[in-house]
């Protein structure tokens, strides 16, 4: 299988996990679409909340009833992608900037279901660059105490400012995303915890102790693994 291939198969099958009645939260980016696309054709009794404003713009589009996550005391099923999937199931998110909002409702789920193609799969987390979303006042001084956070967790390189045809990133609330190109995380829950002790750092795509399950798919079909 191609690797959008695989992508449409995790998809599709994320979707036999949905039942009528429940509350799903919907990922972001080309995998979680085919996911997206999967519940519409199922036509369920459901309500979707997005992590992001491309994913409920998608998910009307399909005819899925799409809610705010503020009108919902607890969401039964999440289903996202990711860009890496390291021991444990965890995981390196935000490549599509939606990372603050992916959080929010991964924190709010009962289950949380990681979907992805084989190339997602790693021994150790860090290749894929690190996301980290920060507020837009003071960026620059946050980068610098960015900087300094990495070198305490024995990572030396510079977060670079995500810039696309010439302009920062903009995520949906606003803030901005530097990329820390870290080589190898080897101890990923000190720098999770030393990042967020930043000033001005909203959240980062390290998801740790957040997937319940995932759905890996390659050339033999879908494969199942739990941490």
């Amino acid at each position: 299988m191609s690797a959008d291939d695989q992508k449409k198969a995790t998809g599709y099958a994320a979707a036999d996990l949905v039942k009528s009645g429940m509350t799903v939260g919907l990922g972001t980016g080309s995998t979680a679409a085919w996911f997206v696309r999967a519940l519409a054709e199922r036509k369920l009794d459901i309500r979707g909340v997005p992590t992001s404003e491309s994913t409920a713009s998608l998910a009307r589009e399909l005819g899925l009833t799409v809610v705010d996550l503020d009108t919902v005391t607890e969401i039964d099923l999440t289903v996202d992608g990711a860009d890496e999937i390291g021991p444990g199931l965890s995981l390196i998110k935000g490549g599509g900037a939606a990372l603050l909002r992916e959080k929010l409702v991964w924190e709010a789920s009962k289950h949380c279901v990681v979907i992805a193609d084989a190339s997602k799969r790693v021994k150790t987390l860090g290749a894929f660059p690190l996301p980290i979303e920060v507020v837009a006042f003071g960026h620059l001084g946050t980068a610098r105490r960015l900087c300094d956070a990495l070198v305490e967790c024995d990572i030396g390189v510079a977060p670079r400012l995500r810039v696309r045809d010439g302009q920062p990133v903009r995520t949906d609330t606003g803030n901005l995303i530097y990329d820390a190109a870290c080589g190898a995380i080897l101890d990923p829950a000190h720098l999770a915890a030393t990042l967020k002790s930043v000033t001005g750092v909203v959240d980062h795509g390290l998801f740790l102790d957040l997937a319940d399950e995932a759905l890996i798919a390659g050339a033999g079909g879908v494969e199942h693994m739990t941490p």
